[in-house]
């Protein structure tokens, strides 16, 4: 395992400029055609075989190793943007106008890309191969499964995959790991209650779709508190309500939308069930016509246990044991990653950003000096599986 630090110290300045480069040049999902050029670009340049196009802009590439045959293991990194518009005053802030990465993944392809470069010096210490995944649209949670649907863990299956996501909060540097649940599902819904409107100085000769999604809106909450275990954590939020558009008028329809969060599968059908089973008794109460229509996203990600255990192993041994956190609880945000844990192995950690702003915000950059511990890890895990 000679030279990793010695590699990382040589390309540290070119993944500060990649992940500037890419910071300021985001494109949102299934737009990343510019990103995936960078990718592939740089991908050839340290001699690994590339394919471009999966999925529409996913690109993977391969690197095999020169020390004889062994197995296949992967890594993944997304790629896309979100419709932010960024409030940074920085030299590489977003060019393009309501587009920033406020999630990493800028942070997360450099950091993917960085590996690669440390690797392909280091290939005569492998025996075996690695894949590098670069997915589009995560953010749109579809990425990964159009990816799958292209194949990518078909035409050369890898033993395990592992991503990581940076996370504010956590100490910079660190790993943030557990084992079972590590992120919930994600789905979303939209609900729309149509009764008969008319004056509001008239109610009795209406029927409310207001008053009637106000109580659906509370009763749906005790799905999550009566009907479902404390030791089974769910997140059913209603993110929107829309009815009416004057002062004066009973509207004759209400609509309502949100997202589902879970972490069992049986739990997740559970609750669709019953939130179907809840509207038609309002509307049914309420003399109204209801419509429950389910979109089905993202399965919840677990890690699987062997792999969780080589990252904290890997991880204690390079960062010392005190930089390997052991999360108690999973977060209720949800990974496309999911998609490639329930095809195979895999697991996701976090990685430490320190104090930063949060995901998802005007103001989040993902801090350079976090770039080389996420390099680190992935290339020592890939050395721990092939070394000779």
């Amino acid at each position: 395992m000679s030279g990793i630090r010695q590699h990382m110290a040589q390309l540290q300045s070119e993944w500060v400029a990649l992940r500037h480069d890419l910071h300021a040049h985001p494109e949102l999902a299934f737009e990343e055609h510019r990103t995936a050029g960078v990718v592939a670009e740089w991908l050839r340049r340290y001699g690994l075989e590339v394919r471009t196009g999966v999925a529409g802009t996913g690109v993977v590439g391969t690197l095999h190793g020169e020390a004889g045959e062994g197995a296949v293991v992967g890594f993944r990194a997304d790629m896309d943007a979100l419709p932010i518009e960024e409030q940074n005053e920085l030299p590489y802030r977003s060019r393009h106008p309501g587009k920033m990465h406020a999630c990493g993944h800028d942070g997360h392809t450099a950091i993917l890309l960085g590996t690669a470069a440390v690797l392909s010096h280091l290939r005569t210490q492998l025996r075996g191969t690695v894949r590098f995944y670069f997915q589009p649209a995560e953010e749109s949670v579809s990425g990964a499964k159009a990816m799958l649907e292209a194949g990518v863990l078909q035409e050369m299956p890898p033993r395990w995959v592992v991503a990581l996501h940076g996370r504010p909060g956590l100490p910079l540097g660190s790993v943030g790991i557990r084992a079972g649940a590590m992120m919930a599902s994600a789905d979303t819904f939209d609900i729309r209650l149509k009764g008969r409107g008319g004056h509001a100085a008239l109610p009795h000769l209406t029927e409310d779709p207001i008053v009637a999604g106000v109580q659906l809106v509370q009763a749906m909450q005790t799905l999550v508190s009566r009907e479902s275990a404390p030791s089974d954590p769910v997140v059913l939020s209603i993110t929107q309500f829309h009815a009416g558009n004057t002062y004066n008028v009973l509207p004759e329809e209400a609509h309502l939308a949100g997202t589902v969060r879970c972490l069992r599968e049986q739990t997740r059908g559970k609750l669709r069930h019953r939130m179907g089973q809840m509207l038609e008794a309002m509307a049914q109460a309420w003399h109204m016509e209801g419509r429950f229509d389910w979109h089905e996203g993202v399965p919840a990600l677990w890690n699987d246990e062997n792999v969780t255990s080589r990252i904290a192993q890997v991880a204690e041994r390079a960062f010392g044991k005190e930089r390997v956190i052991w999360l108690e609880h999973p977060l209720m945000g949800a990974e496309d990653f999911a998609f490639f844990a329930q095809a195979v192995p895999s697991a996701m950690f976090f990685l430490g950003l320190g104090e930063v702003a949060d995901w998802h915000t005007a103001c989040f950059d993902f801090p350079d000096e976090a770039i080389a511990p996420g390099v680190e890890m992935f290339v020592r895990l890939a050395l721990a599986e092939f070394a000779t």
